[in-house]
């Protein structure tokens, strides 16, 4: 199981306003936030991670946030939802959280046999609580407002759009160690048993579907975890005899990134667990200081007129 995809590590989407961004994702659902930084390729832009206590790998939700970004679209080829997992009974905690708050949100619904509350961020982004057939007892992160028995637990499942869902599954099976569980019409839900949390693949399939665009309230791309780079680059090797390019390793500050686009055209990232978020902030301090990867810091004082301010 050691040399397999151990689920999600983490999902990067795209945003509006920062401040907007961090009062959704802090505040009202409660997460942490675990990092703030800057895009390496876009010093000028904010990168911010939200996650648990420690930002553990399957709770991490990372944000480029453009000012005036314009409203993307899903469509094919993309990750089109995403899913945390919440205890039971604390959906009415959220439907009340979310009218108050002028939340877009839907009536819960079932899926595969569980329960799912489909809601939106200001920017579109399509996200759902969802109770979970097992219990999740990932410890979480809570605050004045959200406490234990119904704060998030960290990633559920992810929701791929494809046209064909055979060569996305081909790779989620034959190269991730991914098996189908279960499908309902044109869903597919496909779990691994190297981890019991955040191990929840969905694919849609829509022979019919549109590109989307890829802007504020969309997502980039979704990673996928492994213990250390030995299995990264193990599994890096399986990616290439399966026919596909795939990036050399590359250093992130706070784990080690290889990413390629699966043949239904998603951008997968394969992460690794180390280093970590505190290798750089202790755990109690984490998202407290603006931290620049080593290439900018010499920047420092130009960057830091640059990025909006932030109030936390």
């Amino acid at each position: 199981m050691e040399n397999n995809i151990l689920g999600i590590h983490h999902i990067t989407a795209i945003a509006g306003p920062a401040q907007r961004n961090y009062d959704f994702y802090a505040k009202l659902l409660g997460l942490r936030f675990v990092k703030k930084t800057v895009n390496f390729d876009d010093p000028g832009t904010y990168h911010f991670y939200f996650g648990d206590e420690k930002g553990t790998p399957g709770t991490i939700l990372t944000f480029f946030p453009w000012p005036f970004a314009r409203r993307g679209t899903n469509g094919i080829g993309m990750v089109t939802g995403i899913g945390y997992s919440v205890p039971a009974a604390s959906l009415e905690f959220w439907k009340k959280r979310f009218e108050e708050n002028d939340v877009k949100h839907e009536q819960p619904i079932e899926k595969f046999g569980e329960t799912v509350l489909p809601f939106e961020d200001p920017d579109g982004l399509k996200l759902y609580l969802v109770i979970p057939q097992n219990e999740d007892k990932r410890k979480p992160w809570e605050t004045n407002d959200i406490r234990s028995d119904v704060a998030t637990r960290g990633f559920h499942s992810i929701k791929l759009t494809v046209r064909n869902v055979q060569p996305t599954a081909d790779v989620l099976t034959n190269i991730f160690g991914y098996r189908l569980l279960k499908q309902e019409d044109n869903n597919y839900r496909f779990v691994t048993d190297a981890i019991e949390t955040a191990n929840i693949v969905d694919i849609i399939e829509e022979p019919n579907g549109r590109p989307g665009n890829t802007a504020a309230g969309t997502n980039h791309h979704v990673a996928f975890r492994v213990k250390n780079e030995e299995v990264q680059m193990a599994i890096r090797e399986k990616v290439i005899a399966h026919g596909l390019n795939i990036t050399p390793q590359i250093d992130r500050n706070y784990f080690f990134s290889l990413y390629f686009r699966e043949p239904g055209g998603v951008l997968f990232e394969i992460a690794t667990d180390n280093p970590g978020f505190a290798v750089d902030e202790a755990v109690n301090e984490l998202g407290t200081h603006l931290k620049l990867p080593s290439q900018y810091e010499s920047q420092r004082p130009q960057i830091e007129k640059v990025l909006p301010e932030l109030a936390l």
